[in-house]
């Protein structure tokens, strides 16, 4: 019977973490394939910045076919073809109901999803019928549930998260470290997490918080890194009115003006 460990997540984007984890599990003997199942909404989270699921799922498909084992660690479109939203119990089953005969399932999930397991529906049954492997983040001890787990405490610990990927895409900032040059293709190509979006959204955010220093930070960050000086000096000028002590705001805002005051000697005013 074939063993399949699981990977359960929105993979927005996919990235080397994800990939790496794979390899391990498969290296290490715990499964004959690693299936990274992509789902279309997590009921737990929320669904701003998430990719259409076709997007996410090609992603998905190109850094597997580019990891080590491509013949064993693919991802999965099962949960598209379920009732939404997607819950890992009714993917389980409805798995070991059409598979059950020719496959055993197993689950591989980070720290900080059992920790929150009791918030999942019908979690007991998880845990009764499937192996759970979990691996920690670092610096993370997981506790919860452990004569029920295994942890693997020698599971890579990349310091990368989707988080992390769809912010520095965000800012307009180098990510070829962090996913596989031909995912990151995909992103460019296909326009996803594009810097004119990220600032629509900062300034959405900024719309509802109007005093909200670390959104006007980020928005001014950005603006600088695209030589938007105007509107740059703007938010860091709106932090300082909020907070005159703000050592960053006020070391930009006096760049912006210093770059201001050399380009357009005749028109500045301060």
């Amino acid at each position: 019977m074939k063993r399949v460990m699981l990977y359960f997540g929105s993979f927005n984007p996919v990235h080397r973490g994800h990939v790496a984890l794979a390899e391990y599990v498969v290296e290490r003997g715990l499964c004959d394939e690693a299936v990274l199942v992509v789902s279309p909404q997590n009921p737990l989270k929320a669904a701003e910045g998430l990719a259409p699921e076709l997007s996410r799922f090609e992603m998905a498909e190109i850094a597997c076919a580019a990891s080590k084992y491509p013949e064993r660690i693919r991802p999965s479109v099962v949960e598209f073809l379920l009732p939404k939203p997607s819950y890992t119990i009714d993917t389980l089953r409805y798995l070991t109901a059409n598979y059950g005969t020719q496959m055993r399932f197993s689950i591989l999930m980070g720290g900080d999803q059992i920790e929150r397991l009791d918030r999942w529906k019908e979690y007991r049954a998880i845990l009764d019928g499937y192996p759970i492997y979990v691996y920690p983040r670092r610096g993370e001890r997981v506790e919860r549930f452990a004569d029920r787990i295994e942890v693997l405490e020698d599971a890579p610990l990349l310091d990368v998260s989707a988080t992390t990927v769809r912010t520095m895409l965000g800012r307009g900032e180098d990510v070829s470290e962090l996913v596989h040059p031909d995912v990151l293709k995909y992103i460019r190509s296909h326009g996803l997490w594009r810097p004119e979006a990220y600032l629509e959204a900062l300034s959405e955010r900024i719309g509802r918080e109007p005093e909200n220093r670390e959104l006007l930070m980020e928005r001014g960050r950005i603006r600088y890194r695209r030589s938007e000086w105007g509107e740059a000096l703007n938010d860091f000028n709106r932090v300082l009115r909020l907070d005159p002590a703000h050592r960053e705001a006020g070391e930009l805002a006096r760049m912006v003006r210093q770059i201001l005051e050399f380009r357009y000697k005749d028109l500045y005013n301060p």
